[in-house]
């Protein structure tokens, strides 16, 4: 089944029901693991969603072309970042991190799942910044292209960042 895109985006400008249910259905998976990965809280993941999803009906009528991706990874990001604002726990959210990854110490583990979990503290390790970038890359599945245009960077900035990110993440995977 083939999916156009096109036609959906259009039929949620003429406020569509079933069109934004189906926009909601192709990306509410991605778009939660984005937060989830952010947040690392499935609650807080969620109500991120919803916002996001009530802004996409809101504001649907200003996308004017281009990646419909990027357009939509970079209100999610804007949700996200104003989430923090509002909070004003941007600090003691890394604080908390550091102190659960201090708690955890990491051993040799050879399961799949404490594999994914030293990923989860390795990431958690780096700033702000670069998780975002490898999220958005390999989480969320947007191209650099994509990322390029939601960051207002050149491509080749945003492939370097990932770049020394995935080389830190690697480093502290080694560790």
């Amino acid at each position: 089944m083939s999916i156009d895109l096109a036609k959906i985006i259009a039929g949620c400008k003429r406020k569509e029901a079933e069109s934004f249910s189906l926009l909601v259905d192709i990306y509410s998976g991605r778009l939660f693991g984005y937060f989830y990965r952010l947040t690392g809280k499935r609650q807080v993941s969620e109500d991120l969603l919803s916002e996001l999803f009530v802004k996409l009906v809101e504001q649907i009528k200003s996308f004017r072309g281009g990646s419909f991706e990027s357009w939509l990874f970079k209100i999610a990001r804007n949700i996200f970042r104003d989430y923090l604002r509002a909070k004003q726990r941007y600090g003691k959210l890394l604080d908390e991190k550091k102190k659960r990854i201090e708690e955890n110490t990491v051993e040799a583990k050879t399961t799949e799942t404490d594999r994914f979990d030293k990923l989860q503290i390795q990431l958690d390790k780096l700033d702000a910044d670069t998780r975002e970038l490898i999220m958005l890359r390999f989480y969320s599945q947007l191209s650099f292209k994509e990322m390029s245009q939601m960051r207002g960077e050149p491509i080749g900035t945003v492939l370097s960042k990932v770049h020394r990110g995935l080389k830190k993440l690697r480093e502290l995977m080694e560790q």
